[in-house]
């Protein structure tokens, strides 16, 4: 019995560990890493649209064109909702349900005259949970976006810069890191001076360690972007 849980154990200590530095050579990391790509603009777009959205059709609330406007923009949040559970669903893997209000759609209730369908789906839309968590996750995107394109931005350039040391430590105008003013046209690893190619060569093996460690913390962060759209649209679907 305890044979048998410890050979389990290590059986999964193993593959997490092969799944760990096997990470560059994923397909699943490189879904991932489009991912956090598409976060930063997609941020943009939603916190735009739906802070111009809302303020306008609050403005205007005292006009009749202001609950409109109000309900064309909580549509469109929960619509960019349901594609933010597609992003996940397709490129992260984490299987995701679209807004509740997405699920029952029916362009033909949304066109019938009102008082008929269409009272009842605005009715629908407004009083489903979903709705409503589906804005905190539009307007939440921006954060996440903002904090995707700093990790890719921030580990692209020290990755690439030091997988590149073989090729530019020579290089006067190369510097990684801080460089004093006695080494300014010296290739520099923090406060280390690179001059010889075993140097650089060994600067190269710490980028490789730091490709692998930068991938799997970003795949991390595209899994947590992706759990949390989940846990919000699939928190109570029904109406409040």
């Amino acid at each position: 019995m305890n044979r048998t849980g410890s050979s389990t154990q290590t059986q999964g200590v193993a593959s997490a560990i092969r799944r760990f530095v096997v990470a560059p050579v994923e397909p699943q990391t490189y879904k991932n890493l489009i991912y956090l790509m598409l976060a930063f603009p997609l941020g943009i777009v939603y916190f735009v649209c739906f802070i111009s959205g809302g303020a306008l059709g609050l403005g205007l609330l005292i006009t009749v064109v202001g609950l409109p406007i109000l309900l064309v923009t909580i549509s469109g949040a929960t619509l960019a909702a349901g594609l933010e559970a597609s992003l996940a669903t397709r490129l992260v893997g984490v299987q995701t349900s679209v807004p509740a209000a997405l699920g029952t759609f029916d362009w033909q209730e949304w066109f019938a005259r009102p008082g008929n369908g269409f009272v009842t789906a605005c009715k629908r839309l407004v009083t489903a949970t979903s709705t409503w968590t589906s804005i905190v996750v539009v307007l939440s995107k921006f954060v996440f976006g903002l904090l995707s394109l700093v990790a890719l931005v921030t580990s692209g350039a020290l990755t690439g810069a030091l997988l590149a040391a073989p090729f530019i430590y020579d290089d006067p105008d190369a510097t990684v890191g801080t460089a004093s003013e006695l080494s300014i046209t010296q290739y520099n690893f923090g406060p280390w001076v690179v001059d010889t190619l075993p140097e650089a060569i060994g600067v190269a093996a710490v980028g490789v360690v730091f490709l692998v460690v930068s991938l799997n913390l970003l795949n991390g962060l595209a899994r947590l972007q992706a759990q949390y759209t989940r846990t919000l649209l699939e928190t109570d679907t029904g109406p409040l």
